[in-house]
């Protein structure tokens, strides 16, 4: 091969390696976010398309249950997931020894109580039976709502993580049942009242702001979050994906879409 054949076939080299680099430059970034289905999968095919305008593809997977997301983010099956409050990732990282953390608050769900026979707290029974979610902050965070509403009471000092047990004045006797969260709407007609979480009342029908006898204010605590390994907390495409769930965007989106039953915390 003469001086010019060699130089050409260098030329081609140069062509086609810059060419594999622009390729693997516009190669989308992947990332596989776990959701509960509503309203957290629904608020992510929000902000698929603007992601997706930043080279972004985002893959939503659902979940239907509050521990199997946070496995799976811990052992790398998920880049992220959006389904739980921050008490909740708090509790779930300490008794299970995980390193996770969030990155963006998004909106606040707030927990109401429930009932198909009774219209109003007043018309309560003694002995009525009310059900609650059983995992342990939803659990805390039912009974301290039936304590706003003059229901029962705690025994100080236990908050957030009270049980059953640390009911310590119940004047109509309620017997209080916890059964998993997202069974609650299901049993609804077989309790008199339950204490449901938002994101499983919307799929049920159930609409907070109409049919709830008693709901959490606008100051609750409980802003429900994008969860990530704490390791991966500063990778560029996951701070992307915060950056939109905390949008005008979405903001917009949670306004017009919920009517006030699900809040924006951003």
């Amino acid at each position: 091969m003469g001086k010019k054949g060699l130089v050409l076939s260098g030329l081609f080299l140069m062509v086609a390696v810059f060419s594999s680099m622009i390729l693997s430059a516009a190669a989308p970034v992947g990332l596989k976010v776990g959701a509960s289905p509503t309203p957290h999968a629904e608020i992510l095919e929000v902000v698929k398309p603007m992601l997706a305008k930043e080279g972004i593809e985002l893959t939503i997977i659902e979940f239907q249950d509050y521990v199997q997301p946070n496995l799976a983010l811990a052992e790398g099956e998920l880049d992220a997931n959006f389904f739980q409050h921050i008490p909740y990732l708090e509790q779930f990282n300490k008794d299970h020894r995980l390193d996770l953390t969030y990155i963006a608050k998004v909106h606040v769900e707030p927990m109401g109580v429930y009932s198909s026979k009774v219209k109003s707290l007043n018309e309560l029974k003694d002995r009525a039976v009310v059900a609650v979610p059983n995992d342990p902050t939803n659990c805390g965070r039912a009974l301290m709502l039936l304590e706003q509403a003059n229901l029962i009471k705690l025994r100080p000092g236990t908050g957030l993580l009270a049980t059953e047990l640390d009911i310590q004045d119940n004047p109509k006797k309620l017997q209080v049942k916890a059964l998993e969260a997202a069974q609650l709407p299901r049993v609804l007609p077989e309790v008199d009242l339950a204490v449901i979480n938002t994101n499983y009342a919307l799929p049920a029908g159930l609409v907070p702001t109409r049919d709830a006898l008693f709901i959490e204010g606008s100051e609750s605590p409980y802003a429900n979050v994008l969860a990530v390994r704490t390791a991966d907390k500063d990778k560029p495409a996951l701070q992307k994906l915060a950056q939109a769930l905390n949008s005008a965007e979405v903001k917009a989106y949670l306004l017009e879409n919920y009517a006030g039953d699900i809040v924006p915390a951003f």
